[in-house]
């Protein structure tokens, strides 16, 4: 099991009051193909609602469990503002850090399964933390979804399909 999978089943978390939709595509739902290697590989719009209480920063993580060599990190961001409730167009609000993802890079990497892999699922995880946490650019996936983990009060996760 990895950490991010952890949060989800930890004492406290409260995935039914926190929320997360995109307004590009339904849970379970194909991920359009703009928003892929394929395309402008920019993150989709994503929308939440329901962050507790004593919130004092959210993150996200996306991820493919699907991934032929094991789980493998698109994006990690944290220093979202608790008071945000959406990113829209690739912005990231004023505080947000990019943390590296499973290629090394500091950046939103779209889904991109290699050919032949069939449908991936496509994890978009929202965390609220119980205390501000903002990552370096720098900071390796590893590190950075325990810091996560470590910190999270509350859970939510929408998925999107993306064929290789």
């Amino acid at each position: 099991m990895t950490a991010i999978a952890m949060v989800a089943a930890a004492p406290g978390a409260k995935a039914a009051e926190l929320a997360v939709s995109s307004p590009a595509f339904a849970d379970n739902t194909p991920i359009p193909v703009e928003f892929s290697c394929h395309g402008g590989n920019v993150p989709p719009p994503l929308r939440w609602e329901g962050v507790p209480d004593g919130a004092e920063s959210l993150a996200l993580v996306v991820d493919d469990p699907d991934a032929p060599s094991g789980l493998y990190t698109h994006w990690v961001v944290t220093g979202i503002p608790p008071s945000t409730t959406e990113i829209v167009d690739g912005g990231l609000p004023d505080g947000a850090q990019v943390s590296l993802n499973s290629t090394g890079n500091a950046n939103y990497l779209g889904p991109c399964p290699p050919a032949g892999t069939g449908v991936h699922h496509y994890r978009f995880q929202l965390y609220a933390l119980s205390k501000p946490l903002v990552l370096a650019p720098t900071t390796p996936v590893r590190q950075a979804t325990d810091a996560i983990s470590g910190a999270a009060i509350a859970a939510a996760t929408t998925v999107g399909l993306f064929g290789g």
